[in-house]
């Protein structure tokens, strides 16, 4: 594993942000927080995905006292998502919430600051300050160096009270301004770093910009907790964060699928045997690797550092193992053998 910058570290509920921890994943809830019981419904398919917190929207006081309910029945830190009514923040405070995401420069009432991070300390709750590059100050001209001024603002009136549990993010559209402004970020700050790239599009573009910004970054030992913003189903921005981690060797138990792009010498059906080993898969917490590839002319060659795999030929496949052939498959025996096999490593 990759070591991590060096980070004040923080809790956030049962988890530890920052300092040499791992890198932790989280997601957001797309449901009215008032709505408790599909609020609490959603929280649970996020869960079981991998997400270790979960991020609601506390539009209205309703939201910040369905805090209580929710989690009760929820086994991963909540974070309430703030914006200008410093009564919200209270009301979620009291109400059990873990983390909060509020800019204190975005209330202009300082005895309601004071009150918040008072609360803060007394519930040991971090606040995490966040920058996106669409909504700077009109003071500032949108620019890399501004967004880090900008913290710097919001910081200024936090630690002015002494408080100092807080995290930071630095979100932009675009993914390259994204690697710059947490660059500088890791220089100037010694508090922990949320990475995302905020309004990333769909499951596609998401993962192709959210790649190429936060693996960098995660490379270079820069972030201790991300979010992947997808538009759509939540559980899927988890799906993508696991393996965005796997691939930057900073995350374990999470299989690794490999197929070959197909080509002219297949002749089985291998495209649906992809698709349902790769949902098989998710649901899997194992250091595992699966190969299916398009024939025996190279398949156990190529994928010969997988733990398991198939080749496919006319009417049955190959099965191997860290690329040895141990078997042959009637094709449609492929995905039961390949089950049963993963079950028992």
């Amino acid at each position: 594993m990759y070591k991590r910058n060096n980070t004040r570290s923080i809790k956030v509920g049962s988890l530890t942000i920052g300092g040499q921890n791992d890198v932790i994943i989280q997601s957001m809830t797309n449901t009215k927080t008032k709505n408790v019981l599909e609020t609490i419904n959603q929280i649970k398919q996020l869960e079981k995905a991998g997400c270790q917190i979960v991020r609601v929207a506390i539009l209205e006081m309703a939201d910040a006292l369905a805090i209580k309910e929710i989690k009760k029945e929820i086994n991963i830190p909540i974070v309430g998502d703030i914006h200008f009514n410093p009564d919200f923040a209270i009301a979620a405070i009291n109400n059990g919430i873990d983390k909060i995401r509020l800019n204190p420069g975005n209330i202009e009432n300082e005895d309601k600051i004071k009150e918040i991070v008072n609360l803060c300390k007394e519930r040991s709750v971090p606040i995490r300050i966040g920058i996106n590059a669409g909504s700077l100050n009109k003071k500032y001209e949108h620019s890399e160096k501004a967004m880090i001024e900008s913290a710097k603002d919001h910081l200024r009136i936090l630690e002015s009270l002494d408080f100092y549990d807080i995290c930071l993010s630095f979100k932009s559209s675009d993914p390259l301004e994204c690697i710059n402004v947490y660059r500088l970020a890791a220089e100037e700050f010694p508090y922990p770093l949320h990475l995302g790239v905020t309004e990333a599009g769909g499951l596609l573009d998401s993962s192709i910009k959210s790649s190429l910004a936060l693996g960098g970054l995660l490379l270079d030992g820069i972030g201790d907790t991300i979010r992947i913003s997808i538009s759509g189903d939540p559980v899927q921005e988890v799906r993508v964060a696991k393996k965005l981690l796997r691939a930057c060797k900073l995350k374990e138990n999470v299989p690794n699928l490999i197929s070959c792009p197909t080509c002219g010498r297949i002749q089985y059906d291998m495209l649906p045997i992809v698709e349902e080993m790769e949902a098989y898969l998710d649901g899997i917490n194992k250091n595992v690797s699966v190969a299916i590839m398009g024939c025996p002319v190279n398949g156990p060659q190529e994928a010969s550092r997988a733990d398991i795999g198939v080749a496919g030929g006319k009417d049955s496949a190959i099965m191997f193992k860290k690329g040895k052939i141990v078997k042959t498959l009637p094709q449609n025996e492929i995905v039961k053998v390949l089950k049963e096999e993963i079950e028992k490593m």
